[in-house]
Parts: structure tokens; C-alpha cells; sequence
């Protein structure tokens, strides 16, 4: 299975492969990011030193498995959020996921990263279709799949409600196709 590379430029972010050694650096990430994901992010909530590290060594594992390809957005040579590509919305198919830190927003930054992982998706030769996954009350997540061409292919209800505490529990599957 071919992956995607482990650096990718785009405009002015880098994105860069997450590695079990960079649990310090995510861990200092989600501390100081805490209350900007707290209402969107449910893992948030449980998040402790341990959990790092355990997302970094998943991170690695499902890299070398091609389940999921889990880059820290860097900018100006400093690491400012997180962003992957997994391959869990089904046969021809990986789904984007993206959050910054709070100081980094409004900079168009996210939108950069997820473009650039457009880009590596389709540069796989089995995926079709890019997807991203919002709660219909994140508007600002929905305003990147939305300013990317993404288009808007379902909404319904999470059968388990909202997992976090801004969300609405409405999931809205934005769809990009090659």
C-alpha cells in the first residue's frame, strides 16, 4: 500500500509525520488547547501526559498498518496543531481531521493543512473520495471543508447524541471526490 509522504509544504504550513518521541510537544499542545477543544474534541476531556503518549505510539503503529497518517501542522518552524488522514469512512475513502492551538486561529491555517492532505490523498492511488466529519454547530470546521470545494453529501443524527459539549450531535459528512 503506498502512504503519503512523511513532510508535506503547503503555502505556509509544513505538515510532519507525528512520532512517539513528540509526546512532550502534544502533550504541551492539547494542555494549552484545552478549552478550545473541549467543545468539539470529546477525547479532550481525558487528556493527560499518558494520553499523549499513547497517541503518539498509535501514531507510528497505524502509519506502518496505513489505518491513519497523523501529521502535526508546524508554521514558522513551530508546531501549532495536529491533522490526519484515516482510512475509516470505508473502501476508496479517507477522512481528514484537523484542530489548532487557540493562538494560531483566524490565520487561515487549517485550511492549508487540510489542502495539503487533499492533496496527498489524492495522490493515493486507491482513494476516490476525501471526507471530513463535523458537528453541524462547529462552523468553523465546516467553513474549511466549505472554502476547500468540499460539498456538503449528508446530516444526521449521532445515534450516541453530542460526545462534546458545543456539539449538537447533527454529524455533517462533507465529500470531495477526485
Amino acid at each position: 500500500m503506498e502512504q503519503p509522504a512523511e513532510i508535506i509544504s503547503h503555502d505556509q504550513v509544513v505538515l510532519r509525520r507525528w512520532r512517539a518521541d513528540d509526546a512532550e510537544t502534544m502533550d504541551r499542545l492539547v494542555t494549552e488547547s484545552m478549552a478550545h477543544l473541549l467543545p468539539w474534541m470529546p477525547w479532550a476531556a481525558g487528556h493527560d501526559f499518558d494520553s499523549a503518549v499513547g497517541y503518539t505510539s498509535r501514531s507510528e503503529q497505524e502509519w506502518a498498518d496505513g489505518d491513519a497518517y497523523n501529521y502535526a501542522i508546524t508554521a514558522g518552524g513551530e508546531v501549532v496543531g495536529s491533522c490526519a488522514l484515516m482510512r475509516r469512512v470505508g473502501p476508496g475513502g479517507v477522512e481528514i481531521g484537523y484542530w489548532i492551538h487557540p493562538a494560531w486561529t483566524g490565520r487561515g491555517l487549517v485550511t492549508m493543512a487540510a489542502a495539503a492532505l487533499v492533496g496527498a490523498a489524492f495522490a493515493l492511488p486507491d482513494v476516490e473520495r476525501v471526507e471530513i466529519h463535523t458537528d453541524v454547530a462547529n462552523t468553523a470546521s465546516a467553513a474549511v471543508a466549505q472554502r476547500l470545494g468540499f460539498i456538503e453529501r449528508e446530516r444526521h443524527p449521532k445515534p450516541e447524541g453530542p460526545a462534546a459539549s458545543g456539539e449538537a450531535g447533527v454529524e455533517v459528512v462533507w465529500q470531495l471526490s477526485r
